[in-house]
């Protein structure tokens, strides 16, 4: 897996990565302690709204930054995303107020919204080779699931050093190393996407037709809207961990809140075992084959979490508990690791910042869903139904994918050029 390193650009925007997940992970943690000095016991209502803002941020402002894209050069867009976003960390420590707080994430997940679909349409690009790529991929989803493990415990070492506030100032640094590392890549130069061609249409090559254009190409090409469906299952299972592990484990289970990280760790865990094993599966088995299943095995781990919720005491729930949420890790990084692949395989190489963008924003706003879903049906009808309810959406969103996506050769080739007004050629796997 690591072979793909010796790609001096890859390397850079891998590190680039890597030290700009860090310093978000240091900034959550410093998120929190900043809420509760300004709002004490109504800290989790500021975090929860400013989690919804950066979910808006995210699905509002991707598409429109990647219809502006093509006049900025990449290395420059993403390099001054992460100049944006060290300005805001810095700024944090200073705010007084509630909506000052607000505001800034509000700006910082804007500049997000625009690095990450940047940086995601580039790596197929720098790794054209298949092989290569999809171990770039399961680098990129162990990435991820080992900065929610590692941030918190360096940002707790830290904090026996110094205060929260200077948490930010790591935050800070790890932009910009990130702007430092992107700007030492040279990446290739992007193709052009010809005009958007409909009957009603004429020829759409502003801004908003550019905006939407990842998005109809997901609605057009069959297993485009399949991975939508597949999100939206892999939605399911992130929210009801992130939302309700504590409620589970301090609640349900009555552990002690030690015992929150190591249900939070098991999920991380499950998801990086599969980011390990993946690449060489992918060598041998079509992504679809991986994929589809995964969703439908996430409909069986809600019902075997509603009957856990519905059970008595007794201590064999808290190692069920531990494996739910492993399994529940590794269905989720079964469908969200190959999700490059298939994107790449969909369109041509001169649409793949539309629909990475399309991408981004779509399955965020999948995440905008279950989120509160699992949230208020938790707290209000009680956790059996809220397992039953994103047990139904994993169900409906299986059901969904595998009715769209059934590996006809063409089909996707012709429903891209029918969106897109052009000849073009994408490989059904």
């Amino acid at each position: 897996m690591l072979s793909v390193l010796r790609n001096r650009t890859y390397l850079h925007l891998f590190a680039a990565q890597i030290v700009a997940l860090v310093g978000t992970g240091l900034a959550t943690v410093a998120l929190g302690l900043l809420a509760y000095d300004l709002a004490g016991a109504g800290a989790g209502s500021v975090l929860g709204t400013a989690l919804a803002i950066k979910m808006l941020a995210y699905v509002g402002i991707a598409p429109v930054v990647t219809a502006l894209a093509h006049r900025i050069p990449r290395r420059r867009l993403m390099a001054a995303s992460d100049l944006t976003r060290a300005a805001v960390a810095l700024t944090l420590p200073f705010v007084t107020e509630v909506w000052q707080v607000y505001v800034l994430i509000f700006v910082l997940q804007s500049a997000s919204a625009a690095f990450t679909p940047a940086f995601q349409s580039v790596i197929p690009e720098v790794l054209p080779e298949e092989r290569e790529y999809t171990r770039a991929l399961s680098l990129s989803r162990l990435a991820y699931d080992t900065e929610s493990l590692v941030s918190p415990v360096l940002a707790g070492a830290l904090l026996a050093l110094i205060s929260y506030n200077w948490l930010f100032w790591g935050t800070a640094a790890g932009f910009l190393a990130s702007a430092a590392l992107v700007l030492s890549a040279v990446l290739p130069k992007p193709l052009r996407p010809e005009p958007l061609r409909s009957v009603r249409e004429g020829t759409g090559d502003g801004v908003l037709a550019r905006s939407v254009r990842g998005t109809r190409l997901f609605l057009a090409v069959p297993r485009l809207r399949a991975m939508l469906a597949l999100d939206l299952a892999a939605a399911a299972a992130s929210a009801m961990v992130i939302v309700n592990t504590v409620v589970y484990v301090r609640g349900q289970l009555g552990r002690p809140a030690t015992d929150v990280p190591i249900a939070l760790g098991a999920y991380g865990a499950g998801s990086m075992a599969v980011a390990l094993l993946l690449p060489r599966v992918l060598d041998r088995v079509p992504d679809r084959i991986v994929m589809l299943p995964a969703a439908f095995g996430i409909v069986g781990l809600f019902a075997l979490l509603a009957v856990l919720t519905a059970a008595g005491p007794g201590a064999w729930r808290w190692p069920v508990l531990l494996a739910v949420w492993a399994v529940l890790g590794a269905a989720g990084s079964l469908i969200l690791t190959p999700t490059g692949r298939v994107l790449r395989d969909s369109v041509a190489a001169e649409d793949l910042p539309a629909v990475f963008s399309a991408q981004f924003s779509l399955s965020h706003g999948c995440w905008l869903l279950t989120y509160p879903l699992a949230g208020w049906l938790g707290a209000t009808l009680g956790l059996t139904a809220a397992a039953v309810a994103l047990g139904a959406v994993a169900l409906a969103s299986g059901l969904l994918a595998a009715r769209a996506w059934r590996g006809v050769p063409g089909a996707a080739a012709a429903a891209t050029v029918a969106a897109s007004g052009k000849r073009g050629v994408a490989v059904t796997r």
